[in-house]
Parts: C-alpha cells; sequence; structure tokens
C-alpha cells in the first residue's frame, strides 16, 4: 500500500499529469540533494519533510501531501504574448547538425 495515498496527493493538485509532473521534478533535485551532500556545494534546497523513506520520489511524494511543494500555471496571456515577440520566429526550421540530418539514400 502506497503511503501517503494517491487520493491525498490528487487533493493537492489539479490532475495526474501535474501530480507526475511535480513529484518527477521534485524527485530529481532530491536525488541531486543526495548526491552533493559529500561535495559540500548546498546549492540544492534538501528534503522538506522528514520520512522514513530513502527514495527520492517517495519523499517527494511526502513533500507534495505535506504542502511543502506547490506549482503555479503561467498565465496564458503573458505566455502568447512572449510567443508573438519579435525574433521569436527567426530560428531555422531545420537543424544541420541534427542526427540523421544529412542521411542521403546511396542505393538510388
Amino acid at each position: 500500500m502506497m503511503e501517503p495515498p494517491v487520493e491525498d496527493l490528487l487533493e493537492r493538485v489539479d490532475s495526474k499529469f501535474t501530480l507526475v509532473s511535480l513529484a518527477a521534478m521534485r524527485g530529481r533535485q532530491v536525488n541531486a540533494y543526495f548526491n552533493q551532500l559529500g561535495a559540500g556545494l548546498g546549492s540544492i534546497v534538501p528534503p522538506q519533510v522528514t520520512s522514513v523513506s530513502r527514495k527520492p520520489l517517495s519523499i517527494a511524494m511526502e513533500e507534495i501531501a505535506a504542502g511543502k511543494i506547490t506549482y503555479s500555471r503561467p498565465d496564458p496571456l503573458a505566455v502568447a504574448s512572449v510567443d508573438s515577440a519579435p525574433g521569436k520566429g527567426d530560428a531555422p526550421a531545420h537543424k544541420p547538425d541534427a542526427p540523421g540530418a544529412d542521411y542521403q539514400d546511396d542505393a538510388s
């Protein structure tokens, strides 16, 4: 049985996709925190809950259930104005250094 229950986690977010994305993102941060402990960097936020679990994803789920991790959606109007800014559509559609970009069939 999973602790915290999925039903409790879904009350904190608006969809299952948001829950998965939020937990995965925070799980990576927790994992990075544990990996950098010996290096003394201290730039990543440590786990916000006391947990008996040592798995980063379980810790992330416990943080979400405790309300320590939140999310915010960008304003669609603000995103639309940034996308329509001058210079946004100037990027080339074809990247010549992409894998397989210069592929030529020699059989023809």
